[in-house]
């Protein structure tokens, strides 16, 4: 579709720019706090508030504070919070098993913040990364991430997180059938109503460095992570990536990260139609903070001005650290 419009004078493009209520009023894009998800993170103790150095502003936050964390969102009117855990090296094994203990943190926080906070939908990560002493998405039988037997422990994961009460289901691990073969089980347990945003396009990125420091995975990652994320070269490969998640059951799709690749949201949401969210990720937030603070950017607009993008990439939501921050200036 292409507008008709008089030549100038007759049309005068500045008339509709002039103030901030003509401006308002033909918006093409808008943002609210019901757009957002937040992305908190989780560790051991009570009371502790341990700062995350490369992401300013961001807390690990043990689980009484992660429950007030999420009153805090439910009363700036974000309907929903993600929750990472931070997982010590004495909980990190080859088998992973701390991923579907029932009391792990991730469980522990999602009980807590159900029964004070009920209303709040709860979202998790599923992948082995935070649990495993490789730091990887999945296990490594000498040298490779096996696909299938990740699937299978995957499922464990999912399910306890499903028992613990969580509403939105976010598989991140990027092996291939997981979509599939989470729905079946969910389906099969009696978790009918529980929702899988699928990280459907999810890129081997370098500016998921900040979030590897406050899960403690920093470390742990031996190698990288190229044979199951995705090629940052590669549009139409997401896709197919997101036409196969979607057959498999997925409610919902996410691209990761985010800034850098609007153009793949905007393919996403065209070609399928279906809630698309994206993922500013700690690197995106780390830069825009960092420049803030040495006086470079404002750091307010620049924040503002990040997530208005994804709304006309064609993003129905943002999982976005700046979440709180968001939902105050906009009130």
């Amino acid at each position: 579709m292409r507008a008709i419009q008089a030549a100038f004078p007759k049309t005068r493009l500045r008339r509709t720019r002039q103030n901030a209520s003509i401006r308002g009023l033909v918006a093409e894009n808008t943002l609210s706090a019901a757009d957002l998800i937040w992305p908190v993170f989780v560790r051991d103790g009570e009371g502790v508030r341990e700062p995350v150095a490369s992401m300013p502003g961001v807390d690990r936050l043990s689980v009484d504070n992660v429950v007030e964390a999420a009153r805090e969102a439910y009363d700036l009117g974000i309907p929903a919070i993600c929750l990472f855990p931070y997982t010590g090296a004495d909980k990190r094994t080859a088998d992973c098993a701390e991923a579907w203990n029932p009391d792990n943190l991730s469980n522990r926080a999602t009980r807590a913040i159900k029964a004070a906070v009920p209303d709040i939908a709860i979202m998790t990560d599923v992948a082995l990364d935070p649990y495993s002493d490789t730091g990887h998405d999945g296990f490594v039988v000498d040298g490779e991430i096996v696909n299938d037997e990740t699937v299978e422990a995957l499922i464990k994961q999912a399910l306890s997180q499903a028992e613990a009460g969580v509403d939105i289901i976010g598989p991140s691990d990027m092996m291939d059938g997981r979509i599939g073969a989470l729905r079946e089980a969910l389906e099969a347990a009696g978790h009918k109503n529980t929702l899988l945003l699928s990280y459907a396009a999810k890129y081997a990125s370098a500016f998921y460095g900040p979030f590897r420091d406050a899960v403690g995975a920093s470390g742990a990652l031996k190698g990288d992570k190229k044979t199951y994320q995705m090629n940052p070269a590669n549009s139409d490969e997401a896709l197919r990536c997101v036409e196969r998640d979607l057959s498999e059951g997925a409610d919902m799709v996410m691209v990761k990260p985010g800034m850098p690749y609007l153009d793949i949201c905007r393919r996403v949401k065209d070609a399928f139609g279906a809630p698309t969210y994206a993922y500013q990720v700690s690197g995106e937030y780390a830069m825009i903070k960092a420049a803030a603070q040495n006086g470079w950017i404002d750091g307010d607009k620049a924040m503002l001005e990040s997530l208005m993008c994804f709304k006309r990439a064609g993003c129905d939501g943002i999982l976005t650290y700046f979440a709180p921050e968001v939902a105050r200036s906009l009130r």
